[in-house]
């Protein structure tokens, strides 16, 4: 059994934005939206992997709100915009690499997950 220290603000806020990121590529990609258990799954794998877990229906809201903002995004975005936003999303994952724009993703994240009481 995991043992599961409290994830920290930082944390939360990179699983939401992994997700998002996520959901966006697979969108772009197959212009198929994940579902919210694919998205579930792959959040509590990415979790598991760090050795870290979530209780179930904070990993459910995790996948709603990415589910959220992705489809957010989208209607608001080109289809080439999109892909920027893909690929600015996915770079960032890396902490070395600096993106104004993942920053500002990054800073929405974090506004969610307060506004949803998951910090």
């Amino acid at each position: 059994m995991l043992h599961s220290p409290l994830l920290d603000l930082n944390t939360r806020k990179a699983l939401l934005f992994a997700l998002v990121a996520e959901r966006l590529a697979v969108y772009y990609e197959h212009n198929v939206w994940m579902t919210a258990s694919q998205s579930e799954s792959l959040a509590g794998q990415w979790l598991k992997q760090a050795k870290l877990v979530l209780p179930v229906n904070e990993l459910r809201c995790f996948s709603t709100l990415s589910g959220q903002l992705a489809r957010q995004m989208t209607s608001s975005l080109s289809r080439e915009a999109g892909l920027y936003a893909v690929h600015e999303m996915t770079e960032a994952r890396d902490p070395r690499y600096q993106s104004a724009f993942a920053l500002d993703m990054q800073a929405e994240c974090e506004r969610l997950l307060r506004e949803h009481l998951l910090v």
